[in-house]
This record gives C-alpha cells, structure tokens and sequence, in this order.
C-alpha cells in the first residue's frame, strides 16, 4: 500500500476534521474511520516515529500524538507474531488502523453477575483495514496472528497523557464461548 503525502500529518488533519463537529461517541468514531482511510500513513513513517526499541515489535503502545485540546491522542501499537493485548475496555471512543501486517480482534461481553466474559466475535485485519468503536460493549484482545511484525495506529478521543492511559479495566475472567444455560433438572 502507497501512503499519500503527508503522513502522519495528513492523518492527525483527518482526525482533526472529522471531530470538528460533536457527536456521541459511536457516530465520532464512525465519522474518524471514514475520514482516515484514504491518508493512513505508511508503515516506514510509523515506525519512524516510534523508538528504534520498539521497532520490532513491543508489549506497550508507544503515544505519537495529543492534540492541544486534548480531543484526540494517536499511539502506534508495534507486535511481534504470537503478541496479544489483554483484555480490556476504554475510557472513550477508539478508531484502529491496521497499517502493516495481521491482527485478530477478539470482542468479549460480561457475563450478567460478572463471573466469566463470553465470547462475542471476532474479526481478521490487514493492512488498510480501519474500525471504529465507543464504551460500552468495547471489551476487546488484539493479538498479532501473522508472520511478522503488525503495526496498528490507535486513535481515542481524549488525552491519554493527561489520564496516563486509553485503558479503563483489564479482565482477568474465564472466557467462554456462549453463555451456559441453566439445568432444569
């Protein structure tokens, strides 16, 4: 994929103008995934712009950008093969931008008494793909499920360097693929 001129740039402006007029946050990060698209960076501007270290692929997100506002923060998520994300929901809205290699996005939803998460879906991307979610029903895993390093933009709707983080709760529960239903005997 040939990235149009402007990077990183032309992708924090996409942004910018696509959260230019408020909405909720579902219909804020629609109207983001449909702005970026056509001017995701490429994957060398990505790793450019993050430490040589985590170039080949590391565990922590590394923050690219926070708009002045506040209104948006970019990071860049760079995974070896086999990597995965935990568990876990955010504090706002999140756009994700495949930009190079494989990931799997695994949705979970909790359990009524909150004793186990069920499985809800899943979905395969690859480079180019872009989606948009907002709290709640946003408890999600990303795992890299291709043979090499996957770079992902992620863009949420607020300033991660002021809160410290996208990242709301982490669950450490049991997974199970459909909800079991009661005995009646």
């Amino acid at each position: 994929m040939t990235a149009p001129p402007g990077g990183l740039d032309a992708l924090y402006d996409a942004v910018r103008a696509a959260t230019r007029t408020p909405a909720d946050w579902q219909a804020t990060a629609d109207a983001v995934a449909a702005r970026i698209g056509s001017c995701l960076p490429s994957a060398p501007d990505v790793l450019r712009a993050v430490p040589e270290w985590a170039r080949r692929g590391h565990e922590s997100s590394q923050r690219l950008h926070v708009e002045a506002d506040g209104t948006f923060s970019v990071v860049a998520l760079v995974t070896r093969p086999g990597q995965a994300t935990s568990i876990h929901d955010h504090v706002t809205w999140c756009v994700v931008a495949v930009i190079d290699g494989v990931e799997m996005e695994e949705r979970f939803r909790l359990a009524p008494g909150g004793a186990h998460l069920v499985r809800a879906g899943e979905r395969i991307d690859r480079g180019g793909c872009v989606t948009g979610f907002a709290p709640p029903g946003d408890v999600h895993r990303v795992s890299n499920v291709g043979t090499t390093v996957a770079v992902s933009l992620h863009i949420y709707g607020t300033d991660i360097g002021r809160i410290g983080g996208s990242v709301r709760r982490t669950y450490d529960l049991p997974v199970v693929s459909r909800t079991p239903t009661r005995s009646t005997a």
